[in-house]
This record gives C-alpha cells, structure tokens and sequence, in this order.
C-alpha cells in the first residue's frame, strides 16, 4: 500500500474538525451530561432542565467549571476521529484495490464504517470514560486525567464499552458516499482525490443524518453516560444508589423504576442541538481544510522523498 496519502489527509483534516467543533461546544456538552446523569430519586430532583445546570455554575461562580475535562475530552476527540477517518479511509481504498471496483456498495461501506468505528471506540473508551468523569464531577472539584485513571480499575477504566460499540455507526459518511457517487475523477473516472462539499451541504448533511442516528439510539446514550459518570460523596444513600447503576441492566432498571419510559428520552433536546451542531461543525471545518491538508501531505511526501534520494546520493 505504501504511504496512504489520502488516508492520512482525512484523518489529518477529521481530527482537527473534531478539535475545534469540541472545543466550541464544551460548555453546552458539559450541561448536557450532568444534566443525563442525574436520575430521579425520592429526594427533589437537582436539575429540572439543562438550564439549571449552567445557573448552578453561574450562582456558584464556577462557570470556568464547564470547562473541567476539556483536556481529555479535546484528546480523546482528537485521536478518535484520527483513527476513524485513518481506518475508514485505509480500508475503503483496501478493499477498492483488492475487489477491483471503482465504488464501494452500501453494504461494503457499512461494514469498513463499523470496523473503524470497533477499533477507535476500544483504543479511545478510557479516555472518553475519565472525561464522562471529569464533566459530572462537583462544580470545582473535578480531578486531572492521571489521577482520574489512576483511581480507576482496568475494567473501569472501559465502562459502557458494550454500549459505545453498539454507537459506532456513523451516518453522515454513508450519506456523503452517496451523494458523491456519480461524480468520478474526469481524468481517471475514479476517486483517485478527495472530494469536498460546499460548506453548506457539509452543515445539513451532518445535522440531518446525526439528528436521526441520535434519536433511534438516545436510550443507549443516556444509559452510557450514567454508567461512567462519577460518584457522589454526598450521602452514602446516593453512592450506593449509583453503584448498582454501573452496569447497563442497572441504568435501565433505575431509568425504568424512578422516571418511566419517558427517562429514557431525558435530555433529548440537549442531545440532538449537541450532536447536530458538533457532527455539522466537524464535517464543516473537515471539508474546508481537506484539499489544504492534501496539499502539505503531498508536500510533505515529496520533501522526504528528495530528502531520502539525497542522503543516498550521498
């Protein structure tokens, strides 16, 4: 296969997307999972809606506190769309080169999206568990990712793993496949370059495609992120309420029993503006800076090359 230029470009360019859309929404991800994690008990409930969340941490003076695990969150971020978009890419042109076919069929393309998806989620789950940790920690009292791993057991450490595989698939790249098919390089008839929406079409092709992937799988969601939320020191009622949650027939059955069937949709709103505006922010800025991140590589490429003839002609 040799150096896989065009994999490493839309890991390059997906990586940074996921950085800046990650960074930009922070805050509103941080209300969101505290806002998810808490699970009604026979005391008053903490957090009527998502906005009681962000007033908690302004009458408390700790909106800085929003930001707590964003490190972790920025890294984890980073690394998994890296590995995904490396090994979507890798093994799409794997199997064009191996089949012999100038597109890849829905059913190909499902299969290298959830492989790719299998392997970021097992490399990245400690890292998104100790940021999950980190958000829904006291205002203020959040601790660093070393100590946070370092308190933490090895099978903690991959806590809603089941339930992050089961997430991995991702629409908006199936969708973007699609609506690229037809449009062949007009010199090779292949796709021997990347392709690049327009700004706009990258924006609503994401929001769509996460809007209707995040509501068919919010239960499994929410469920996840009371999993590997932290656990309260407040009362030991509590801790051992939250104990009994660390395992996914628990979430369910403390979702069931304390809030119905509707619990299991709380926080639907904060999610889907969440996914959405994040998956359309990263498919955006990623469009944007694709063909620039092609550019440097094949400069970049073509640098060692010389660099390499010379050293032996020398």
């Amino acid at each position: 296969m040799g150096f896989d230029l065009e994999s490493l470009s839309e890991a390059t360019s997906g990586a940074i997307g996921a950085l800046v859309s990650t960074t930009v929404l922070y805050p509103l991800d941080t209300c969101k999972t505290k806002y998810q994690a808490e699970v009604r008990t026979h005391h008053q409930q903490k957090y009527r809606n998502i906005s009681d969340v962000l007033w908690e941490a302004i009458s408390t003076r700790q909106v800085l506190s929003l930001y707590q695990g964003l490190g972790t969150k920025n890294l984890q971020s980073f690394v998994s769309q890296f590995f995904y978009f490396y090994g979507y890419s890798f093994f799409k042109r794997l199997y064009l080169e191996k089949s012999g076919n100038k597109t890849i069929g829905t059913r190909a393309n499902l299969i290298i999206a959830a492989a790719a998806g299998a392997c970021t989620v097992i490399v990245t789950q400690p890292l998104d568990t100790a940021s999950s940790r980190m958000q829904t920690s006291e205002f203020g009292k959040a601790k660093g990712l070393w100590k946070t791993l370092s308190e933490t057991t090895w099978s903690e450490a991959f806590d809603g793993l089941g339930i992050s595989l089961l997430l991995t698939s991702n629409p908006s790249i199936q969708l973007k496949q699609r609506l690229l098919m037809g449009k062949p390089s007009p010199k090779t008839g292949t796709e021997s370059s990347p392709e690049a929406l327009s700004a706009f079409s990258a924006f609503v092709l994401g929001a769509v495609s996460k809007c209707v992937a995040t509501c068919l799988t919010y239960p499994a969601i929410r469920c996840k992120v009371m999993i590997q939320a932290a656990e309260s020191d407040e009362d030991e009622n509590q801790e051992a309420e939250q104990k009994t949650q660390k395992t996914v027939s628990g979430a369910l059955y403390a979702i069931w029993k304390r809030e119905g069937i509707l619990g299991f949709f709380k926080g639907l709103n904060a999610q889907i503006l969440k996914t959405v505006l994040s998956s359309a922010l990263l498919l955006m800025i990623k469009e944007k800076i694709t063909k620039t991140t092609w550019v440097l590589m094949f400069a970049l490429r073509r640098y060692l090359f010389v660099t390499r003839a010379r050293l032996k002609n020398t």
